[in-house]
């Protein structure tokens, strides 16, 4: 039925189910004659739901997820000897957070899948309120309100540069004047941080010179660190490239909470449960710093 609301259309939707169009087509017909209304609109070039067809899809959605959590809850095992976890991430945690995670997860319970994406923080809501993610990583100014918010840490913006950038002089102090005038290298403004930043510029009265706008950390980071531009990004970042020098700026730039994301009310699996008690050691700064550190040096 959900494949025929979405192609609107029964030899499409056959196709793409792998049945028979008659098959369906009679399927349907049984669905209708059971609930004793006219689920679809067929009169037209495309099929189209009927007002109670549009009402019976949406539970027909809601019943979906709830087989799906129910088949993951199948497949969660006490010892965890094995097992999937869906986990995503807004992007800047894949520069410094997502390694250490995995590293320390997976040696710890290696019969577990882990899955990793990486989403923007709306694309994540979306995903643990359909259910096809476990676990977010982003930070606590969520909208939804079926959103389950454990706040972790504090992630500070820092200015960040290449040693052969004049900023990066021992003992500089950027002022946000100093910093708007310099070619700068930022994200794009789809990114969660670009959004601090403008907000930071903005602030201050200020119109900074953005000289390159980049969709890709990565992209960022090795434009600053070949090039004579400046860029803002988390602190963490800048400390985990030997190549890139953090700058202190005289006027604090902005900070935000970092967060474990769940649906409430969604089922919690023994592999859920052990990847959150990973994080319970990370609650600022210092002990984030340690936890990345540990996993070096292991």
């Amino acid at each position: 039925m959900l494949a025929v609301a979405e192609h609107r259309n029964f030899t499409r939707a056959s196709e793409a189910l792998h049945v028979s169009q008659p098959a369906l087509s009679q399927q349907i017909k049984q669905l209708e004659e059971t609930l004793g209304v006219q689920l679809f609109d067929r009169t037209g070039r495309t099929v189209r739901p009927t007002d109670m067809g549009t009402v019976y899809i949406e539970y027909a959605r809601r019943a979906l997820v709830d087989l799906e959590a129910g088949r993951h809850a199948i497949l969660d095992v006490r010892d965890l000897s094995h097992g999937e976890l869906r986990l995503a991430m807004t992007p800047t945690f894949t520069e410094y957070l997502v390694a250490p995670l995995v590293e320390r997860f997976s040696a710890k319970y290696p019969g577990i899948t882990l899955s990793v994406c990486e989403m923007t923080l709306d694309s994540i809501e979306l995903a643990l309120s359909d259910d096809r993610v476990d676990l977010g990583i982003g930070f606590a100014s969520v909208r939804s309100d079926e959103i389950e918010v454990r706040a972790l840490f504090d992630e500070k913006l820092t200015i960040v540069v290449g040693k052969g950038h004049p900023f990066a002089r021992k003992g500089t102090t950027v002022s946000p004047q100093e910093l708007a005038d310099a070619p700068l290298a930022l994200l794009t403004r789809d990114f969660a941080t670009r959004a601090h930043i403008d907000a930071y510029f903005q602030s201050h009265r200020l119109s900074p010179k953005i000289t390159v706008e980049a969709n890709s950390i990565s992209a960022v980071v090795n434009i600053v660190r070949y090039g004579r531009m400046a860029t803002i990004l988390p602190d963490a970042i800048a400390r985990e490239h030997g190549a890139l020098n953090h700058v202190e700026s005289s006027a604090t730039l902005p900070s935000r909470t970092v967060a474990l994301l769940s649906r409430k009310g969604a089922y919690r699996s023994v592999a859920s449960q052990a990847f959150a008690a990973l994080l319970d050691g990370v609650h600022d700064g210092d002990s984030l710093a340690k936890f990345i550190g540990k996993v070096d040096s292991e």
